[in-house]
C-alpha cells in the first residue's frame, strides 16, 4: 500500500483528501502545518506528498525547499495544492522542483488521477534508476577485477624478472670468460654453463607465457580465495 503525506492547514480540506485517498486504497498521513509535515516526511518517507501552498508559518514553497535539501526526501514526488492559479505561482513551484499542481476546488477523480500518474512515473523512474545502479555496480566489480588482474600480473612479472636476473648474470659472466680464455677444458666448462643457463632462461620465459594465459580474472579470484598467489610455485 502506497503511503501519502498530506500537508493541509484547513482541517476540513485535509480530512476530505484523506477520505478520498483512503477509498483509493492509499495509506494516508495528515499534517496541519509545514513544520509538522517536514518532520513526518523525514520520519515516514512517504511515496508521495500533497502540500498546500498558503499556510501560516512555513508555506508550501518552504516545505518543498526543505525536503529537497534532504537526501532521503529529495526525490519524493510532490504535488502542490492551491487556490492560486497564476503563471508566476505555477512557475515558482516548478522551479523549486514540484511535480504537479492541483487547484482548489478539485474533483475526486482529479485528485486520484494526479496521484496515480505521479506514482506511476515514480515507479518507472525507480525501475530505471535500479537498472542503472545495477549496471554501475557490475562495471565497478569488473573494474575491480581488472585492477586485481593488473596488480597480480605486475607482481608475477616482478617475480619472474628476479628469477631471470641470476641466469642472465651467469650468461654474461660466461660470455666474458669465453672471450678472454684460450681453448681448453675451462673454456668447455664455461660453454656448458652458458648452455645450461640459456636453457633455464628459455624455460622461465615459456613458463611466464603459459602462466599469462591462465591469468583470467576468474582464476585470479580463485587463487586469492585459497591464498595461493604467494605460493612459491605461482
Amino acid at each position: 500500500m502506497k503511503k501519502i503525506l498530506v500537508i493541509e492547514d484547513e482541517a476540513s480540506v485535509g480530512v476530505n483528501i484523506l477520505e478520498i485517498l483512503q477509498l483509493g486504497n492509499f495509506d494516508v498521513i495528515l499534517a496541519q502545518d509545514g513544520e509538522t509535515g517536514i518532520q513526518l516526511a523525514k520520519q515516514h518517507i512517504p511515496d508521495l506528498i500533497i502540500c498546500d501552498i498558503l499556510m501560516p508559518g512555513l508555506d508550501g514553497y518552504g516545505v518543498l525547499t526543505a525536503l529537497r535539501e534532504v537526501t532521503e526526501t529529495a526525490l519524493i514526488p510532490f504535488i502542490f495544492l492551491t487556490a492560486k492559479t497564476t503563471h508566476e505561482d505555477f512557475r515558482q513551484g516548478m522551479n523549486l522542483g514540484a511535480d504537479d499542481y492541483l487547484t482548489k476546488p478539485f474533483l475526486q477523480t482529479e485528485l486520484l488521477e494526479a496521484v496515480t500518474v505521479r506514482l506511476e512515473k515514480q515507479a518507472i523512474f525507480s525501475e530505471k534508476y535500479s537498472a542503472q545502479y545495477k549496471r554501475a555496480k557490475e562495471l565497478q566489480e569488473k573494474l575491480q577485477e581488472l585492477q586485481l588482474l593488473s596488480e597480480t600480473q605486475d607482481k608475477l612479472l616482478k617475480q619472474f624478472i628476479e628469477k631471470l636476473r641470476n641466469p642472465l648474470s651467469n650468461i654474461n659472466m660466461a660470455i666474458h670468460m669465453l672471450k678472454t680464455m684460450p681453448p681448453g677444458m675451462k673454456r668447455d666448462r664455461y660453454l656448458d654453463i652458458l648452455e645450461a643457463e640459456f636453457a633455464q632462461e628459455i624455460e622461465l620465459l615459456n613458463q611466464f607465457s603459459d602462466l599469462q594465459d591462465l591469468l583470467t580474472p576468474e582464476n585470479i579470484k580463485l587463487l586469492r580465495q585459497f591464498n595461493l598467489l604467494n605460493h612459491p610455485s605461482v
